[in-house]
């Protein structure tokens, strides 16, 4: 028997909910790997962990092009993360505990202070009108 791979498997979650991209479950995967690898102990990570670690996760691989980066494979605020989680769960692609809930995912951050903000400029840049630019 044929081992089915990864976009095999999403295809009936693809067709249900056709809200997210293939990119958007394989990147949920990707982070949720990379949170768990960050633990002394592997353990299961709550939604607020989970949040925390997609967004660390995604700054570190997309920097500052990660808001738009999201926006094309349909995420644009936590919920979508919780949505991707459960369509994941649903289809027996990841476990959950009983105090799991998709409201895990509904008070995270904001995508523009989360995504957008570390890039930027701490002060605001003002060059005086009529002044020459120079690059230095």
């Amino acid at each position: 028997m044929k081992t089915p791979n990864p976009e095999e498997l999403l295809e009936p979650i693809l067709k249900r909910d056709p809200r997210y991209s293939a990119e958007a479950y394989f990147f949920v995967r990707e982070a949720l790997d990379h949170v768990v690898r960050q633990l002394e102990t592997p353990r299961h990570v709550s939604g607020q962990e989970l949040l925390d670690g997609i967004r660390k996760y995604a700054l570190k691989e997309y920097g500052p092009v990660t808001k738009r980066v999201l926006s094309e494979w349909g995420i644009s605020e936590c919920i979508d993360f919780g949505h991707i989680v459960f369509n994941l769960v649903n289809e027996g692609l990841l476990g959950k505990t009983d105090e799991d809930s998709l409201d895990d995912f509904s008070n995270g951050y904001d995508f523009s202070e989360a995504f957008l903000k570390p890039f930027q400029p701490l002060e605001p840049v003002a060059c005086p009108l009529g002044s020459p630019v120079s690059a230095k």
